[in-house]
């Protein structure tokens, strides 16, 4: 494989010539635009890039970026993505789903591409509901949501995608919110990572499911609930004034209050990227009582399927000449004469 080679280009670059097609005022808009400027800053070739996504609103991407794309098929774009990275393990692969179309009918396959650590962006949108098909609940919608498949409300339990992925194997878990201001950093770690790097977008779905994240996620007054992770830093949220300490008997996460600014005599906690059981811990905590842990959760590279299938192929034919006519003589042959009409 080879190292990619950063180009200069502009928004305008990734732009398409089709009409961007959803509803007026659903953060995928605002997602696009995050992407569309983060990837010049990437120094991203779009001869080289590849956006593949499966069925939903979310998967409408490709249409507008100006590089290669696929819309495959419902919950098969991981399959389609790995695919891909191994024809071409120099494609710099971005894989776009939803709520429904990872978790539900692509489950399996989401698992998979995490567990093998095949080296591509996954941005999974969730919005808590199935928006292209009506507003059906999805797997992440709360408990009690109505919905034309549920219409006196959910019993299902939610799924969280950021937990999910863990349990899967990935060794890349991100956050970000649709209209942060926060959200090119979190890709941008996510495209520096060598191997599968999630990030949850949470979605705004205006007409199905809207402001469902306020609480959390409101352009204005929202933001002391927001716990912006950033490595060897500490956990603080709400202007500073408040953090997360670890309780190493009970193994469980505490809100404190910071005094002063003095972070250390309140015994907040230091964020490490490495550590994959806080990281558990972060994606399982629960809002209301915590604030949202948004930003990195957890980066620890490992070696890539991509690179392990290759230097496999690399070992396999190493020393070998390549002999056809010998292949085919090799172990038991019989020579066939006569005719179907005349057999020996």
């Amino acid at each position: 494989m080879n190292a990619p080679v950063k180009i200069e280009t502009t928004l305008k670059d990734w732009e398409t010539d089709q009409e961007v097609r959803w509803c007026p005022g659903c953060g995928d808009y605002a997602i696009l635009k995050a992407v569309q400027r983060t990837l010049p800053q990437l120094g991203c070739d779009p001869a080289n890039t590849v956006f593949i996504s499966g069925i939903g609103c979310s998967s409408r991407f490709p249409y507008y970026i100006e590089s290669y794309g696929f819309h495959t098929i419902h919950g098969r774009a991981p399959a389609f993505a790995t695919g891909a990275k191994l024809a071409n393990p120099d494609l710099d692969i971005w894989l776009v789903t939803g709520d429904g179309d990872g978790l539900s009918i692509g489950g399996n396959h989401l698992m998979h591409v995490l567990r093998r650590n095949v080296n591509m962006q996954i941005m999974l949108f969730n919005n808590e509901i199935y928006g292209l098909t009506k507003g059906q609940y999805s797997p992440t919608s709360r408990e009690g949501t109505r919905s034309p498949t549920s219409p006196i409300g959910s019993v299902d339990h939610p799924a969280n995608p950021c937990a999910f992925a863990l349990g899967s194997g990935a060794r890349f878990v991100g956050r970000g919110i649709d209209v942060s201001k926060n959200l090119p950093d979190v890709l941008k770690a996510a495209h520096a990572h060598q191997g599968a790097a999630f990030v949850e977008i949470f979605q705004n779905c205006i007409v199905y499911n809207k402001d469902v994240f306020d609480a959390f996620a409101a352009p204005k007054g929202a933001e002391g609930q927001q716990l912006w992770l950033a490595d060897g830093e500490p956990m603080l949220f709400d202007k500073g004034e408040k953090g997360l300490a670890f309780d190493a008997e009970n193994l469980h996460f505490t809100v404190v209050d910071v005094v002063d600014g003095d972070w250390q005599a309140a015994g907040v906690r230091v964020h490490n990227v490495k550590n994959r059981v806080m990281a558990h811990l972060l994606a399982e905590l629960p809002f209301g009582e915590f604030p949202m842990p948004l930003g990195v959760l957890y980066d620890d590279p490992a070696p890539t399927y991509e690179s392990a299938v290759i230097a496999e192929r690399e070992a396999s034919v190493s020393g070998k000449e390549a002999n056809l006519a010998k292949l085919l003589g090799k172990g038991q042959t019989w020579t066939v004469s006569g005719t179907a009409h005349d057999p020996v």
